[in-house]
């Protein structure tokens, strides 16, 4: 159990370390050497946790994504109604990217960076499919009648699209985009978009 939670120890150090390099230094300073002297861990202990640096940076990807969706899954899980919920959703996320910078301009920033493809499974995330199902939190509503029964991954797009748009923009202009403002009118558009009573159907 000891030599266990050493290990977990170690995962975490280097993940930390490797998020604080890549917000202080920018994409071009994240290299394996930067990260092993931020840490104080060893090439090869990185290596053995990660198989390599590609690895690390995926799974600091999966691990930025994960907490990114729990907060704002876990408001909508709070959340009484469909409008609610999907209000919720909206301004958790964007409040999270305001208040955790770092980890979301690494999860912005490094979206389509080679490493996703070296090591794809470890960048979707720990959830047992590899990605957040957000459509998954609002079945109790696409059940009850709420939300359109649409498919799964297109009510996704219509739900994550817009907030993660704004986030990205939000970070590579921010002069252009106030996300409180964004927040309030997005809540709106985006459960506009996935009512039932809007006329759409899919299949699931």
């Amino acid at each position: 159990m000891a030599k266990q939670s050493r290990g977990e120890a170690t995962v975490e150090r280097l993940l930390a370390a490797a998020l604080e390099v890549f917000a202080t230094s920018g994409q071009a300073g994240f290299t394996v050497n930067a990260v092993t002297r931020a840490s104080g861990v060893s090439l090869g202990s990185l290596y053995h946790h990660f198989g390599s640096f590609d690895g690390l940076a995926a799974a600091l990807y999966g691990h930025c994504l994960q907490q990114t969706y729990a907060a704002a899954l876990g408001a909508v899980d709070r959340a009484r109604t469909a409008h609610t919920g999907i209000r919720a959703f909206v301004t958790t996320y964007l409040r999270f990217n305001q208040e955790n910078p770092a980890v979301a301009r690494y999860l912005h920033g490094s979206a389509y960076s080679s490493y996703l493809a070296v090591d794809a499974d470890r960048a979707r995330g720990a959830e047992p499919d590899h990605f957040p199902r957000v459509a998954e939190h609002l079945k109790r509503w696409i059940d009850a009648g709420e939300i359109a029964p649409l498919p799964g991954p297109l009510l996704e797009v219509l739900i994550v699209g817009p907030v993660a748009v704004a986030a990205h923009r939000w970070l590579a202009t921010p002069e252009d985009i106030d996300l409180n403002q964004a927040a309030r009118i997005l809540s709106d558009r985006v459960w506009a978009s996935v009512r039932a009573d809007q006329g759409l159907s899919g299949g699931s």
